[in-house]
């Protein structure tokens, strides 16, 4: 026997029905560098429908890509609606990638048009005749003469669309067809395609509304730091739609600690989103400045591990923050930090500190790191997260590393976890970067986090390098605040972890560096520190020293 209900696909289409039906008096906020650009909802709505029309003009069909190379501001958010409610496939590139990552990410999704924002024409313009698919580059521009460029005839999208009707017959969509592309950021070889459905879209972002996720509702006023260019900016585009949230995008202002601060300030922002990197800039702004953020009841942080300082610096300037995990591949929201209601108020900050437990919608397991057999929910077991779910990838575009789903359906996603008796998650590592050192496994997250915190110390990370003895061994590489610059030493930071950590676990070098290198997601970027890294000089080793 079959349930009576409507086949009703699901799809983007009718996140813009609610945004043109139901929210004229809302209002999308995007920092511009004359001022503040403002419109409402039902703006939104018509331009998405004048942007369609751009697009059929260009010749854009169903399932054809367009690029986007844009901040977070109101017209790429056009592009987020415009282009997958067609039927076409949204691509929004990473404007940090290298450029031969850059260069292949057009090329093998094969995008045909390109929208680039003014300021990041020098970006393109360092793959500009090696990008042949590429048939068309519009820019959106806010004024002034263009940067100097390589890429030949440019179309303006204003031009473009004062063109067009407001007025758009949006085709009946398959709810399985292709909505948007984003690849992986890169870290090991060329990036990786990851298609997101227009069904996977829409119940990513409703799982997104839920109060034990972001909870997000018609009264919130949301700033998303996280870029709009990676992992669908966590999803906040399509569920502010569905929710009517009022939206302020820092457009290219994302890393200035000072402009958030304004925005936030001016606009009654009432939740933030980002990475940890933007808080620690954040937190610096807060306490130099004095100034704080009343209205704000919720930061969202993911991307990497919230070190405990972190958390509780912005606890003592007033802002709560609410732990996620996921990747790319999981569209991207995994697991959520919600403190349920039999953790004891003793234990509420260490709860906050973990990664959170699955969100509706997704399974989890861990697998041993060698044999890749399930392990116990035990809080003590450690293995690789694998996940499943309608959000959660099943493959990569062009059938790129097929070894990520294993034969039983599960997503592979290199984080290492343990899960405790009730599913909370803490993240022990990436596999590639977890250290064994003398047979047993040290965490560099758990390091790292121990390391920032110091009250002198502003970043760290620690990579693990050959050992002739223990096989890898922990070093650490420090930024200082910049007002301890030149007064901190390796035997103070070894000191201040002789309590905090195993003693095997005490770094066997520590490395003050100037500035943090920083992965196109704003992670920090380890890769590029092994690749300079200077070996150990293991006859004078912190850890020969102790043996």
């Amino acid at each position: 026997m079959k349930g009576l209900m409507q086949d009703y696909p699901l799809t983007v289409q009718h996140m813009l029905w609610r945004i043109e039906r139901l929210f004229d008096k809302k209002e999308i906020v995007s920092k511009r560098e004359d001022g503040l650009h403002r419109y409402t909802y039902t703006d939104l709505a018509r331009r998405t429908h004048q942007l369609a029309n751009v697009l059929t003009r260009l010749g854009v069909k169903q399932g054809d890509r367009v690029a986007t190379l844009a901040w977070n501001n109101y017209r790429h958010l056009e592009l987020y609606y415009a282009i997958p409610c067609m039927g076409a496939v949204l691509h929004t590139l990473n404007l940090r990638l290298f450029p031969d990552q850059l260069e292949f990410t057009i090329s093998d999704a094969e995008d045909s048009v390109l929208f680039v924002d003014k300021t990041l024409i020098p970006v393109l313009n360092q793959v500009a005749a090696r990008i042949p698919s590429v048939r068309t580059i519009v820019v959106m521009n806010d004024g002034g003469p263009l940067p100097e460029h390589n890429l030949g005839e440019l179309l303006d999208y204003e031009t473009l669309m004062s063109a067009e009707k407001q007025d758009f017959s949006w085709p009946r969509l398959d709810e399985w067809s292709a909505a948007a592309m984003c690849y992986t950021s890169g870290t090991t070889g060329n990036p990786k395609g990851v298609v997101y459905s227009q069904r996977s879209q829409y119940l990513h972002a409703m799982a997104v509304l839920q109060v034990d996720n972001l909870a997000l509702s018609e009264k919130e006023v949301v700033l998303p730091v996280v870029p709009m260019f990676h992992a669908n900016s966590w999803g906040l585009p399509y569920a502010a739609g569905l929710a009517g949230c009022t939206m302020i995008f820092p457009d290219r202002f994302m890393g200035d600690g000072q402009v958030i601060l304004d925005l936030a300030e001016s606009e009654g922002v009432t939740i933030l989103a980002g990475v940890p990197t933007i808080w620690i800039n954040l937190l610096g702004t807060l306490q130099k400045t004095g100034r704080r953020l009343p209205k704000v009841h919720m930061v969202i942080s993911g991307g990497s591990a919230i070190p405990r300082s972190l958390m509780e610096g912005m606890g003592e300037v007033g802002l709560s923050m609410r732990h996620a995990w996921g990747m790319t591949e999981t569209s991207p929201i995994g697991s959520m930090g919600v403190v349920r209601s039999w953790i004891p108020e003793d234990q509420t900050l260490d709860i906050r500190l973990k990664q959170g437990v699955p969100a509706p919608g997704v399974e989890i397991r861990i697998a041993d790191l060698a044999t890749g057999e399930e392990l116990p929910w035990d809080g003590v077991a450690f293995g690789e997260i694998q996940c499943r779910g309608p959000w959660i990838a099943s493959g990569y575009h062009n059938d790129a590393d097929p070894g990520k789903i294993t034969e039983d359906g599960w997503f592979r996603t290199g984080d290492v976890a343990t899960m405790s008796p009730d599913g909370y998650i803490t993240i022990v590592d990436r596999t590639k970067d977890v250290i064994k050192s003398g047979g047993e496994w040290i965490s560099t997250v758990e390091l790292e986090g121990a390391i920032m915190a110091h009250p002198k110390v502003l970043e760290a990370a620690v990579i693990g390098l050959y050992h002739s003895k223990w096989q890898e061994r922990p070093v650490a590489y420090v930024v200082t605040k910049p007002e301890f610059n030149g007064q901190v030493t390796a035997q103070e930071i070894q000191g201040f972890l002789a309590d905090r950590v195993a003693k095997w676990w005490l770094p066997d070098d520590i490395r003050f560096i100037d500035e943090m290198p920083k992965t196109s997601t704003m992670k920090f970027d380890k890769k590029a520190l092994r690749a300079t890294a200077e070996p150990i000089a293991e006859e004078t080793t912190l850890q020969a020293q102790r043996t």
